[in-house]
């Protein structure tokens, strides 16, 4: 065998090698062009739209090869279909090659009930947009917190703030509303600490104007009530009568004094009921 090749010109020698190497190159090119599929290309049809498994199987029988990246939620679309496809439908792309899909989940995820009471409503409500939740009704009620969520509720029960919930849940908003009508008679309040009267006061709805003090006052809680305005009753003994909501103011001294009394008449220091 070296014989063979020793006895022949070194250049025939060299032009064997160049020939035998061209060809294993050609043969190495042809066999990656098979393994490749070299040449040949398919158009990506549209899966955006179609359920995910219909979408897999169309995809695969046409030669593709698919990968499902992301799972979002979103309540505008069907569950469960593809939202994204990567290529974008109609790409010229080589046989083999993956196609991505981000899929719409079936099921919702769960969300954290955010605080809602004290706000105003209108803020409430874009509070509710943000965390992907729905507005199922308002209730008012008289309540001092006017056009401000007093309560939430889901399902008919009152929830707190982190409770978790599916998206999309329908919440119920309780709001305050205007104030009852109905009027009362002004409480009789003189001869009270100015503790004892505000809690009295607050009770019936009625909001407290700023204290009027008599003298130095170092406590006003232990304050003691001399005036009030509204009195209980006019000049004419008629009883009068005051609006939840509406102010009262009180009028205060360090020492109990000796405060008129439901007829307009002057009373000892021990008031009797």
């Amino acid at each position: 065998m070296f014989k063979f090749i020793t006895n022949r010109p070194l250049w025939v020698n060299f032009l064997a090698v160049i020939v035998m190497v061209f060809l294993m190159l050609f043969l190495f090119l042809q066999l990656l062009s098979w393994i490749t599929n070299h040449g040949e290309y398919l158009t990506v049809p549209s899966v955006i739209g179609k359920k995910t498994t219909d979408a897999v199987k169309d995809l695969e029988k046409q030669g593709f090869d698919v990968q499902i990246t992301d799972s979002v939620y979103t309540d505008t679309a069907a569950k469960g279909i593809v939202l994204k496809q990567l290529p974008d439908p109609n790409a010229t792309v080589k046989v083999n090659r993956t196609i991505f899909l981000t899929v719409n989940r079936v099921i919702p995820p769960m969300i954290d009930m955010p605080k809602l009471e004290g706000l105003s409503l209108r803020f409430a409500l874009d509070v509710l947009e943000r965390n992907h939740l729905v507005l199922q009704d308002t209730v008012y009620e008289p309540n001092f917190m006017v056009g401000a969520v007093i309560e939430q509720h889901y399902k008919g029960a009152r929830i707190s703030e982190k409770t978790k919930l599916p998206w999309g849940s329908r919440i119920t908003l309780i709001v305050g509303g205007a104030l009852e009508e109905k009027p009362i008679l002004v409480p009789d309040v003189t001869g009270m600490t100015f503790a004892e009267a505000k809690n009295l006061l607050e009770e019936s709805g009625i909001f407290l104007g700023l204290p009027v003090c008599e003298g130095v006052i170092t406590d006003t809680a232990s304050a003691y009530v001399w005036k009030q305005n509204p009195p209980r009753y006019n000049e004419e003994r008629a009883p009068i009568y005051i609006k939840s909501g509406q102010v009262m103011d009180l009028f205060i001294s360090a020492t109990r004094k000796a405060v008129p009394d439901s007829v307009g008449t002057k009373s000892s220091n021990n008031k009797s009921d």
